[in-house]
C-alpha cells in the first residue's frame, strides 16, 4: 500500500500542500465514491448492463488515489490506516462479523 501510495503522489501535483491537499483529497474521495455508488445504483436499479466489472475498478482506482491522498495529507501511510482498520475488527468481530455482534455492539 505505502508503494502505491508513493507512486500515487507522483500525480498529485493539483492538490498543493497543507490544508488545500487535505481539502480536495477529502472533496475527490467523496466524488469518486458517489460515481461508483452510482454505477452501483445503475447496474443494479436501472438494468445497466455495460458496467463490468473493469468500469467498477476504474472507479474503485479512483477512490483508492484520493484516498492515499488524504492519507497523504494528514502524514498518515496507509500502510499503517490498513492495519489500525484490520485491528479494529479484529477487536470488535474477534470470530469474524455476526449480525448478533453488531446490533449488540459495546464500543
Amino acid at each position: 500500500m505505502n508503494v502505491y501510495q508513493e507512486l500515487a503522489g507522483r500525480t498529485a501535483g493539483a492538490g498543493g500542500t497543507g490544508d488545500r491537499r487535505l481539502i480536495i483529497a477529502a472533496l475527490g474521495l467523496a466524488g469518486e465514491a458517489g460515481e461508483f455508488a452510482n454505477l452501483v445504483k445503475k447496474l443494479t436499479a436501472h438494468g445497466h448492463t455495460d458496467i463490468t466489472p473493469e468500469v467498477l475498478a476504474d472507479e474503485l482506482g479512483d477512490v483508492l488515489w484520493y484516498l492515499a491522498e488524504a492519507a497523504t495529507a494528514c502524514g498518515l501511510e496507509l500502510d499503517f490506516v490498513a492495519s489500525e482498520n484490520v485491528r479494529k475488527l479484529q477487536k470488535r468481530y474477534p470470530e469474524g462479523f455476526s449480525e448478533e455482534h453488531s446490533v449488540n455492539r459495546t464500543e
